[in-house]
């Protein structure tokens, strides 16, 4: 009779456990990641680093609606195979609500089904293809950046408002990087397209040189130049056409070619005046030391990270990012369920950002899932970026 009350007594102390346990875990909002902290694209993890550090002080501050985030990233060595076992670790073993800021296109896409199927919120994709914007098919996944075919489309504009005549040329790799790019530049030169593009070629990510490609482009007298291109081929692209001695009058590159990291092997000489994109504050810019959202990203830094790199870029980010997670939570009004985060993350009104460029805001409804399609130009001055110009959207 004793050892029944003592068996009975430890079960409902264990269950007494259980049930805390289980409170406890509803006072916490389990946000799930995977990032490469190792491999190829390990630099890429400072992000991670950056949102870790961002949660923490708003847990500080007393969390949201009076819970705490746990934030759990995890390394997947920008391997898609990799990604898909620890985001099944994340969702069946963690039980996240929401996986947020994975990185990469390849990496997303091997859990994007996955992930809709279970209807776990994917939100704000680091990848600019086109495909995480697709609400109607796949509703639980929203992209985080400009897609590639919007920034496309942006360059298009600006040709046409200012060399209405021009003749362009465009160097592409050949994936789906590259033709998103394209189909949007196309897509925004319109009717015109036909006319105004007199060449195009494209080159593999195996190849060892596009000197020929420039070649070929510079025959055709074209007098703009656009070139979506990654990584050594920007340098390759920037330092050939100056040998061949081409100054089209216009010269693009993606957002994503633009990091100086780029563009010194090639000379900076070399890339004066060269155009890109962004939507963001360059946070070393002397024009900024001023701004309330810079001085307040510094002053976050500071704090939590003392000991960072200020110049590495990849910190202002995931600041940037995770400031845009916390606007979506705190608009949940402590209705963390998946479906209200979901929705709360497709009714975005004109949302500011302490490092988004002045007039440019986030907005997202149930059938646009895109909250970033604004973006303004910059002209590489031999230094650094500088902007120029109206904002333009793709809308």
């Amino acid at each position: 009779m004793r050892l029944s009350r003592a068996i009975l007594t430890i079960a409902l102390a264990s269950l007494g456990s259980a049930a805390a346990l289980a409170e406890g875990e509803k006072d916490e909002i389990r946000i799930g990641q995977t990032l490469p902290y190792s491999g190829p694209a390990s630099g890429f993890g400072i992000i991670g680093r950056a949102q870790e550090a961002y949660f923490e002080k708003i847990n500080a501050e007393g969390g949201i609606n009076g819970r705490k985030i746990k934030f759990i990233s995890l390394d997947d060595a920008y391997s898609p195979p990799k990604t898909v076992e620890q985001t099944r670790k994340l969702v069946e073993q963690d039980e996240v609500l929401l996986m947020f800021g994975s990185l990469g296109t390849a990496t997303n896409n091997a859990v994007h089904r996955y992930l809709n199927n279970k209807k776990v919120p994917q939100l704000f994709v680091l990848s600019g293809a086109t495909k995480w914007a697709d609400p109607k098919n796949y509703p639980w996944t929203m992209p985080g950046m400009a897609t590639y075919q919007s920034e496309g489309v942006i360059y298009a504009k600006h040709i046409l408002r200012t060399k209405p005549d021009a003749k362009i040329a465009i160097l592409a790799q050949n994936d789906d990087f590259g033709r998103d790019y394209v189909a949007g530049f196309k897509r925004g030169l319109g009717d015109k397209a036909a006319s105004m593009i007199v060449s195009e070629a494209s080159y593999e990510t195996s190849a060892p040189t596009i000197s020929s490609q420039l070649a070929t482009l510079k025959a055709s007298g074209a007098n703009v130049l656009f070139g979506v291109v990654l990584g050594k081929f920007t340098s390759q692209m920037i330092k050939g056409v100056a040998e061949i001695n081409w100054k089209p009058d216009l010269f693009f590159v993606p957002t994503s070619a633009s990091s100086i990291s780029f563009l010194e092997p090639a000379g900076l000489d070399n890339a004066v005046g060269l155009i890109s994109s962004s939507n963001q504050k360059d946070t070393l810019d002397a024009q900024w030391a001023n701004d309330e959202g810079v001085k307040e990203y510094f002053a976050f830094m500071k704090q939590y990270m003392p000991n960072a790199d200020l110049s590495n870029s990849n910190y202002a980010a995931g600041y940037h990012y995770a400031n845009l997670m916390v606007k979506v939570l705190t608009a949940c009004n402590g209705d963390f369920s998946r479906a209200n985060i979901m929705k709360q993350a497709a009714s975005l009104r004109e949302v500011s950002l302490p490092l988004l460029l002045p007039g440019i805001t986030v907005t997202t409804d149930s059938e646009d899932y895109l909250p970033f399609q604004q973006l303004r130009l910059r002209r590489f001055d031999g230094k650094s970026w500088v902007g120029f110009g109206d904002i333009l959207d793709d809308r």
